[in-house]
């Protein structure tokens, strides 16, 4: 069996690389708000038939190249369909309702600097190096260093297949690649089960007894509500940013905490033959 993951990278471009790859993203999503104004006008929200009305306005406007063209289209179907998907689930509220009218009443629009995908035409690893050589609408940049983790760095080189993403946060470049690693096999069957109750205050609590407090977490989530709190009080560009800052730190803690005791459960089932 395979088991898709997504390694990060961080990209370290010059400051000529930088500003090429902003206004790559800037071009690819201000042409993606617009093709998502065009299918929600036309009610046209399938690939082939949204890129009749939108590929070669796309190319000749904003200076995308085809595959460029063809993954911005792509990624408006997608969240269009991600949208239908939320609106049939009840995710934003009932039929009829204020939430639900705001969010199925006017089309999809794009952040500047979200998420662009590339695939293999478009982007070259060179791993050993570190280095890529990418697309983007000022030409092909070559030789952009990155760096990551070595773990995340052997199975870049051993499995990474399908599209990246690029990605800009705080001013900093991320890659995500898609690697699809082959499942390890299970040495021995399981002669019994552990089960998990999960919760709030113990985030994890194993039939075997073993409690996985949730302490830390918590009073984490306490200080970085307070400073929320303060930071929206004043209200000012730079609050704004610092508040941004911390709720992506505050969520990393959280994936942290939460990957280590998802491990220390996975270790203790391995440790008895226990089936989770």
């Amino acid at each position: 069996m395979i088991v898709k993951l997504t390694v990060q990278v961080k990209l370290l471009p010059t400051p000529g690389q930088a500003a090429a790859l902003e206004a790559t993203l800037r071009a690819c999503n201000e042409a993606a708000s617009w093709a998502g104004g065009v299918a929600f006008e036309k009610d046209v929200k399938r690939n082939f038939a949204l890129r009749e009305h939108t590929y070669d306005q796309i190319k000749a406007r904003w200076g995308l190249g085809a595959q460029a063209a063809q993954h911005v289209i792509k990624k408006v179907c997608d969240a269009y369909a991600t949208l239908k998907a939320n609106l049939k689930a009840g995710n934003v509220g009932r039929p009829g309702s204020k939430r639900y009218r705001k969010a199925n009443e006017k089309p999809i629009v794009f952040r500047p600097e979200g998420a662009q995908p590339y695939d293999d035409r478009m982007l070259s690893w060179q791993t050993a190096e570190r280095r890529i050589s990418i697309w983007t609408v000022s030409g092909r940049v070559k030789d952009v260093a990155f760096t990551a983790a070595p773990e995340q760095l052997a199975t870049l080189a051993l499995y990474r297949k399908g599209e990246s993403d690029l990605v800009c946060r705080d001013g900093m470049w991320f890659l995500l690649a898609t690697c699809e690693v082959p499942e390890a096999e299970l040495n021995a069957e399981p002669h019994d089960f552990l089960g998990i109750d999960l919760g709030i205050v113990n985030i994890a609590t194993t039939s075997d007894g073993e409690i996985m407090a949730g302490r830390e977490l918590n009073r984490m989530r306490i200080r970085e509500r307070t400073l929320r709190t303060k930071l929206q009080r004043k209200n000012t560009p730079s609050a704004k940013r610092r508040a941004r800052k911390r709720r992506r730190k505050e969520a990393r803690r959280a994936r942290d905490i939460n990957h280590k005791i998802a491990k220390r459960v996975v270790a203790e089932a391995g440790g008895t033959s226990h089936a989770l």
